[in-house]
């Protein structure tokens, strides 16, 4: 008999779930997790970035509320206190992912690496472990290019950014995704010199470029330089030109530019754990992107296991590193997994993603440039701009749009939106989309006045203007007059 019916490898977000919904359904769970319990959310990034986005954001609303007629002295930077406050929300947050919580739901927690030892074995802090079902969620790390020079400098990731005792004078930011953009400006507006330095032509590559004209220019505004189709070549130390100041880096970029910054932050990618867990053993096959496994989440070569959170690549669609993609995943895997429901497969239609800058960039389902590649014909793009928005012109922040990607028949295949609080749009456009509702129940709508959402509203109402206002509409009302 097994010793197990469900061993979790990693108890970060998705393993979390899948472990919670076993235990409570009354299987046997052993929770694995080699560092510390909630994973990267928890302690390296969902929390602790918006946190510190938190600090950055009141310390700007403070340097701006003259234009309101409020006057304050310019905000003084405690980094000692910002970092107590990014530190004090993830220690509220730590008991609902702690081992206590998860051993009083009747886990076994075992703080140990794992790695297989059979298709139906784990080996566990020295502990041979048999198994029914294994469902690993090891995550995702940082992405460490090979850059030359950069063993002999000093490098952070989203991992160790949150630990400095000292504000960087100025960070050098390699990556213009979301976490580098996230961290530009929080540590701008903090007091902050920043560069970001991106090789793509254009930061947020993969958004909508209308959109990320706006964010650009927001940024810039805070005062982060932003560097595009800036190749790096190799990194260099920086030596301290006095006992006072602390060694540095020197970005060396194609163009010949050199750039000097006192820290240097990875954010270029993640890549899946998957050292370590000698998949061969376990006869688990595995993709550079992660586990190789069906739509279902269950590996392609051992029905034992299945992978959920970032690790997983699904055949087909590939890995989303986003901590909502592992709860969606943990749903899948208690109906596929547990109650062998045959139709529990991953869709990633109504995915939504958000950037949480200021203002946000969000975008849910797919974007122009992604249904063009699919061959979608007929693309219609619906847009209503935040400078027609009275809640936006209320609190003077009249900069933003929200734009709707229509199908030739006017279904709605994606929502973009820069905004403030962009992603709290997002849940009523995956809605939108999930559940194939038609057009005009967004545009129907009864919203509160006033709010930003009414962009949205307004942005599908454009679509049946025309027809609202054609020559056959007004010859049916010019007839109707008549009528007592």
């Amino acid at each position: 008999m097994p010793d197990v019916d469900v061993a979790v490898v990693g108890a970060g977000a998705a393993g979390l779930s899948v472990a919670a919904i076993s235990a409570r359904l009354g299987l046997r769970v052993a929770l694995i997790e080699r560092g510390r319990m909630g994973g990267d959310c928890l302690n390296y990034g969902c929390v602790p970035s918006k946190a510190l986005l938190a600090a950055a954001h009141a310390a700007a609303a403070a340097r701006g509320a003259a234009r309101f007629g409020v006057k304050l002295p310019p905000p003084e930077i405690d980094w000692d206190a910002v970092r107590a406050h990014v530190q004090g929300a993830i220690a509220r947050i730590a008991p609902n992912d702690s081992a206590e919580r998860f051993r009083g739901l009747g886990c076994e927690v075992i703080q140990a690496s794992a790695h297989f030892l059979a298709p139906d074995a784990l080996e566990v802090g020295g502990r041979r472990l048999t198994f029914r079902r294994c469902v690993i969620a090891a995550g995702s790390s940082a992405v460490i290019p090979d850059i030359p020079g950069l063993d002999g400098v000093p490098w952070l990731t989203n991992e160790t950014l949150f630990d400095l005792v000292e504000p960087p004078g100025h960070l050098l930011i390699l990556g213009g995704g979301p976490i580098g953009l996230e961290m530009a400006q929080a540590h701008a507006r903090l007091g902050c010199l920043v560069t970001i330095i991106e090789a793509a032509p254009s930061i947020a590559a993969r958004e909508d470029p209308a959109l990320v004209a706006g964010l650009r220019e927001a940024l810039r505004r805070d005062g982060v330089e932003i560097r595009e189709a800036a190749k790096l070549t190799a990194v260099e130390p920086l030596e301290p030109r006095s006992p006072a100041e602390t060694a540095g880096v020197v970005a060396v970029l194609a163009d010949g530019s050199r750039i000097a910054g006192t820290h240097l932050l990875l954010a270029v990618g993640r890549v899946p754990r998957l050292a370590g867990l000698d998949l061969t053993a376990g006869n688990v096959a595995a993709t550079q992107h992660g586990i190789a496994t069906r739509r279902d989440l269950r590996s392609t070569s051992n029905p034992r296991v299945w992978a959920v959170g970032d690790i997983a690549d699904p055949a087909g669609l590939g890995p989303r590193a986003f901590t909502h993609v592992g709860s969606q995943h943990a749903g899948i895997l208690v109906r596929s997994m547990l109650f062998r429901l045959p139709f529990a497969r991953v869709d990633y239609a109504a995915l939504p993603r958000v950037t949480y800058t200021d203002p946000e960039l969000a975008q849910i389902g797919l974007t122009e440039a992604e249904a063009k590649a699919q061959g979608i014909a007929g693309l219609q793009v619906q847009r209503w701009s935040l400078e027609e928005n009275d809640r936006a012109i209320a609190e003077g922040r009249p900069e933003g749009e929200v734009r709707l990607l229509l199908d030739g028949k006017g279904r709605l295949l994606g929502a973009g939106v820069l905004a403030p609080r962009a992603g709290e749009m997002a849940g009523m456009f995956g809605l939108m989309i999930g559940r194939r509702l038609p057009l005009s129940a967004l545009a129907g709508m009864v919203l509160p006045y006033p709010t930003l959402a009414e962009a949205a509203k307004r942005a599908a109402g454009e679509y049946y203007t025309p027809k609202l206002f054609s020559p056959a509409a007004k010859s049916i009302v010019g007839l109707l007059k008549h009528l007592p």
